[in-house]
């Protein structure tokens, strides 16, 4: 049957945005409303008339409510074949009536946990029978339709319902479900059993937008949030202008907001993103300093590319910006005068992330490969001075082990093989994605020299600087290179059988070199 006409409905909610307005609607279409609880108590305060669950069941709610719609008349009203002449004599032998409409959505259990309940709180918040009502409706889309999204109660607000309409409002149902459970799985395998890795697996996800299309234009693609949230990242950002966000701005945006973040509780730092590798990163006394900093390292690849930044973003700054041709803008913040400047830029998305994420968080990452994916532990490795191992003769001077930090953290977020050269706080030149680890040596350094010829700087950047590797150096040819460019320091995580030879080779130099025992590996 195509169009029904909803004599009764049950209206059961936790969130009850829209409901006294879609009872009101109902009612004066002539529908028997069924409630239970706070839901029966808000549409009763306005006015309407209300049936409650027990005189419909014939039996009281109990156990603080545990048991209350769990009962052959409520779950007979939903589940029966209208058509089916078996199904409809049990209904007159049992008295049970239809029910053509079931509103529910479920506890809050998500929020729960988010608020940081005990576990007893998150327990209750477990929902049995709006589930198990919310499972029989959808089931039975042909003669009931189901409501979890108070976006969807226009649908029946004309007192009928349509095949097409329920068939749909059904698959919403079951996937709202089907979140809901995979939910709680994951609380009790990751909060309360202490799981990493369970047996199985299950991600309630929330689709936040389609997107125009994938990576490349016969790709299609979306954006999707887990439904438990908890992270503030670029796809919970604000946008404040701009055109639609593409697959490859969020990928870009994501890693030059995931670089930036280290750097949340430091100096300003500006991060300039191309292809999901930094080729600028600089920290300095104002926020303009370090995106002219920053910009200087690679003028070209920053045409085009994205920047994040840890502080609000001022006019001096957004104006510099402007300059050239940038997709996106991610900052904490932006004042009006900084908005005004890129007002005057339509295409320029910018995008208001507020906190920064904490770059030490856990969690998890996934890659799919051919049948299956992978899932690791993300990247969260810090280290700190006090972890360095110094392994030549000469120790590196505090200006040194500084840049080794600020180039080891920047490597972090490049993709392997790494190599990143850095002083004053500036990447003097970044190498990326190499097959091997001398090439990446060697690219940096030529980098390095192009952006010295384009600013008329006397030399490159690299003379004096500190180089860091995301991996060991395998051979030494790697870190000649580095001295070769005018590297004085260098910090790589050392591991290799031939680390003695590497070792002798930057005492010969007269390099201070460091290990930290950690290497970070990017594909």
């Amino acid at each position: 049957m195509d169009s029904i006409t909803i004599k009764r409905a049950l209206l059961s909610v936790s969130d009850k945005t829209g409901i006294v307005e879609l009872g009101q609607s109902l009612a004066a279409h002539g529908v028997e409303l069924v409630s239970t609880g706070g839901t029966a108590k808000a549409l009763r305060d306005a006015g309407l008339a209300v049936r409650d669950i027990a005189e419909l069941t014939g039996f009281p709610e109990m156990m603080d409510g545990r048991v209350k719609t769990l009962h052959p008349k409520v779950h007979g009203g939903l589940l029966a074949v209208r058509g089916n002449p078996e199904h409809v004599a049990s209904m007159d032998a049992h008295e049970i009536g239809a029910i053509d409409l079931v509103v529910v959505n479920l506890y809050p259990f998500a929020q729960t946990v988010a608020s940081g309940a005990d576990r007893e709180t998150v327990i209750e918040n477990i929902d049995i029978g709006g589930p198990s009502m919310v499972r029989s409706a959808a089931k039975n889309h042909e003669s009931v339709a189901i409501l979890t999204d108070p976006a969807d109660y226009g649908v029946v607000s004309g007192g009928t319902t349509r095949l097409a309409d329920r068939k749909r409002l059904a698959m919403k149902a079951f996937q709202a479900t089907a979140a809901y459970d995979a939910a709680i799985s994951g609380w009790f395998a990751h909060v309360d059993q202490g799981e990493r890795f369970p047996d199985r697996v299950a991600l309630p996800m929330i689709k936040q937008a389609e997107l125009r299309y994938g990576e490349n234009p016969h790709q299609i693609a979306a954006l999707y949030t887990q439904a438990a949230g908890g992270v503030n990242g670029i796809a919970q950002a604000r946008q404040v202008q701009g055109k639609e966000l593409s697959y490859n701005n969020y990928n870009d945006a994501d890693a030059a907001l995931e670089l930036v973040s280290e750097f949340r509780d430091g100096p300003p730092t500006v991060v300039i993103v191309k292809h999901a590798n930094p080729c600028g990163v600089a920290t300095g006394e104002t926020l303009i300093d370090a995106y002219r900093a920053a910009f200087a390292c690679d003028t070209v690849s920053a045409f085009g590319g994205i920047i994040a930044v840890n502080r609000p973003l001022d006019e001096a700054t957004a104006e510099a910006i402007s300059e050239i041709f940038t997709e996106v803008v991610a900052a904490p913040d932006a004042d009006e005068a900084a908005r005004a400047v890129f007002a005057r830029k339509k295409n320029l998305r910018l995008l208001l992330t507020g906190d920064l994420p904490d770059p030490a968080r856990r969690g998890r990452a996934m890659k799919s490969i051919a049948g299956g994916f992978l899932v690791q532990s993300r990247d969260d490795g810090i280290v700190t001075r006090d972890q360095l191992k110094v392994v030549t003769k000469r120790a590196p001077t505090e200006q040194e082990l500084a840049d080794c930090l600020f180039a080891w953290t920047v490597a972090k977020h490049v993709k392997s093989n790494a190599i990143v050269y850095a002083r004053g706080g500036s990447t003097a030149g970044i190498g990326a994605g190499q097959m091997n680890r001398l090439e990446s040596a060697r690219i940096a350094a030529w980098k390095a020299r192009d952006a010295a010829d384009k600013a008329g700087w006397a030399e490159p950047r690299t003379i004096g600087s500190a180089v860091a590797s995301d991996a060991f150096f395998p051979f030494a040819d790697g870190l000649l290179a580095a001295v070769e460019a005018g590297a004085t320091a260098v910090i790589q995580p050392g591991g290799s059988i031939r680390d003695a030879d590497v070792i002798a080779a930057a005492d010969e130099a007269g390099l201070a070199m460091v290990f930290t025992g950690m290497r970070h590996f990017r594909h």
